[in-house]
């Protein structure tokens, strides 16, 4: 049964919900533009990004944030939404309007009956129109409000560029998204287990309850094939936004994402990308999460502070030796010092740039010493 159109106020609870318990990322983006020229890597593509999936940190961008018609890639969000505020065995009924949804899909009928995990699959694998509908029918009662709610996701996720008028990508003068807000999306998708389980399928089958059959899909995204480190993600066409891929790779245990909105060689483009990233970039760690430093105060001892997440910086190989790590007390050498307070800044520069700064948090506090131990050290 389709849930009860849900009101405004519990839309905001349940994004709320879902992004505060959502897997935690290592640490947040630096605002950068890439670590070259966007010139440098011959894109055939109107608008480009490659990201490190672990830190957030641009490797590569091209009109980054320039807006563009994302086609089918607004499906990212749609099954993440899906997976996310529904119950994969959901029983779903399809509706006269999911089913009359055109171009690609995965041939809906009225009243057919398929699990909500299926739906999200043939979203994900055969980029099914029809199957998007079902799902945001199925989870918000129309699509209208699941829209609101891709919408309200999208800006949590701080894919501030995007505005979204449908759940599939069909043509639409207000629906637009920026290469950095896919990757974004496309990020926190692949740290949610049954999402990059669909998104890597070359291959599957989704079953329908009534009337009971099998029906064979095969992924859309030919990089699965061609690059053997191929993670997924999605395949997006129309006219307007020509051909789209957001693609996710991992090697050596370290995942990249790449996307090229109007790219007339999309797979190409995509390995290019994601190669030389591999090739010519690192992710390194500074510091380790709780990794202490002391801050000296004269006639007592010494004050601990430490940092709370791991720091790891994206940069170029040729780069790494070239790092600087900082510390800057921000407190003023004056006692007491208070467990928890803020105290000073882990900074990491490059070439007179200053890339990332995190506080220093104090771990123990520090009182003055009294008279009487002043006294005995003969002060």
């Amino acid at each position: 049964m389709v849930r009860q159109k849900w009101t405004q106020a519990w839309v905001c609870v349940f994004l709320f919900l879902s992004f505060s318990t959502a897997p935690v990322f290592a640490q947040t983006a630096l605002t950068n533009e890439g670590l070259v020229p966007q010139d440098a890597l011959n894109i055939s593509a109107d608008a480009a990004i490659l990201m490190d999936a672990n830190t957030g940190h641009i490797l590569y961008a091209k009109n980054a944030h320039k807006q563009r018609p994302p086609a089918s890639t607004t499906k990212i969000l749609t099954a993440i939404l899906g997976l996310e505020l529904g119950k994969p065995d959901e029983l779903v009924v399809v509706s006269e309007k999911a089913a009359a949804v055109g171009e690609s899909t995965i041939h809906l009928d009225p009243g057919e009956k398929i699990l909500l995990y299926e739906l999200v699959t043939g979203a994900m694998v055969k980029s099914g129109n029809d199957a998007c509908v079902a799902i945001a029918e199925q989870i918000a009662g129309t699509e209208e409000q699941f829209v609101r709610m891709m919408n309200q996701k999208a800006f949590l996720l701080g894919a501030l560029n995007t505005h979204f008028s449908n759940t599939n990508g069909l043509p639409h003068k207000e629906h637009l998204s920026t290469a950095y807000d896919l990757a974004l999306m496309a990020r926190y998708g692949m740290q949610i287990p049954a999402f990059s389980s669909i998104t890597r399928l070359k291959e599957t089958e989704i079953h329908f309850i009534q009337p009971d059959f099998f029906m064979n899909l095969r992924n859309t995204n030919k990089l699965l094939w061609n690059y053997p480190y191929t993670d997924g993600v999605k395949t997006g066409t129309t006219n307007a936004a020509g051909k789209c891929l957001v693609a996710a790779a991992t090697k050596d245990n370290r995942q990249l994402i790449s996307v090229v909105l109007h790219a007339p060689n999309r797979f190409g483009d995509s390995q290019r990308l994601l190669e030389w990233g591999f090739n010519e970039t690192e992710t390194v760690t500074i510091a380790q999460a709780g990794e202490t430093f002391e801050l000296t105060v004269e006639s007592t001892e010494p004050v601990r502070a430490f940092v709370a997440n791991p720091i790891s910086i994206s940069v170029l190989k040729k780069d790494i030796d070239k790092l600087e790590k900082k510390i800057v007390w921000t407190r003023e050498e004056i006692l007491p010092v208070k467990a928890g307070e803020v105290i000073g800044t882990f900074e990491v520069w490059l070439n007179g740039v200053k890339l990332h700064s995190a506080p220093l948090i104090a771990e123990n506090t520090v009182k003055p010493k009294g008279r009487f131990a002043k006294l005995l050290e003969g002060k």
